[in-house]
């Protein structure tokens, strides 16, 4: 009977409903700043799983290209042939293509030096194209992981401030009043952490895997500047054939003779 009375009175009693739709629309009525503020951080979520993506599968295309380069590149008789195996738009092939065009217009200069800074400086340049196309979409992350935690805090302020507002003028300050506008207010501050940290952490783990590829692109341009100077004789060492090994010469023997012949008389 008693927990009848208690029910029913928990019916009766007027439901205040607080949430995320809430916090868009107030009373029914759309909240424009926090709506706006709610598809900017969409949008900017989006683009860091976008480029997070992308620029893994183009990491992961040249890695794989590097490993194959490595293995049938150098084994090749020239640049040139070398060049032929590699993929079309790879980042390697450009880098020996840019070479080899350097070797072919380094007739024009003066001296042996002014020859070697055009190739060196031509490898230079192909190297930081690749560079440079590597790190596109980089400066969207770090854009967003330091600004959508203020974007946020922007709509949690307009938010507290509107809530404020209408509870001036609806004259109450209890707690149920105050509590329920003011956490909704603070989703979007939530929402502002939620989109910049996965965005920092794109940001860090892409970083890393330019990094090494740049390692790795800076020492293939500087084995093809040196194999452009000696003319192909110059090679990695792990490209080195392995030396073949020494056949030991098989023991003479000597004919066979028929024991049992003897002479005739």
């Amino acid at each position: 009977m008693v927990f009848d009375i208690l029910t029913a009175a928990a019916n009766a009693a007027p439901q205040n409903k607080f949430g995320f739709m809430e916090a868009l629309m107030p009373g029914g009525k759309p909240n424009y700043i926090s709506i706006t503020t709610v598809v900017i951080l969409g949008i900017m979520s989006f683009g860091t799983f976008f480029i997070l993506i992308t620029k893994w599968i183009e990491q992961k295309k040249i890695m794989s290209q590097y490993a194959d380069m490595r293995s049938s590149f150098w084994r090749a008789p020239s640049l040139r042939e070398g060049s032929a195996k590699l993929e079309k738009n790879s980042a390697w092939r450009q880098i020996v293509d840019d070479g080899l065009t350097a070797e072919d217009q380094h007739s024009k200069m003066v001296n042996e030096t002014d020859a070697h800074d055009w190739l060196t400086g031509s490898l230079m340049r192909s190297e930081a194209s690749v560079n440079a196309r590597l790190a596109s979409g980089l400066p969207f992350l770090a854009t967003v992981g330091a600004t959508s935690p203020f974007v946020g805090l922007f709509g949690t302020v307009v938010g507290i401030y509107g809530a404020l507002i209408a509870i001036g003028i609806a004259g109450s300050a209890s707690i149920d009043k105050v509590a329920g506008p003011v956490g909704e207010a603070l989703i979007m501050t939530a929402l502002g952490l939620l989109v910049a940290v996965p965005a920092v952490l794109a940001y860090n783990f892409l970083q890393a895997r330019n990094k090494r590829i740049a390692e790795h692109l800076q020492g293939f341009s500087t084995d093809v500047l040196a194999n452009i100077n000696s003319k192909g004789v110059v090679k990695p060492a792990f490209a080195a054939a392995p030396a073949a090994k020494a056949v030991p010469p098989k023991p003479a023997t000597a004919p066979m003779t028929n024991m049992n012949t003897t002479p005739k008389p």
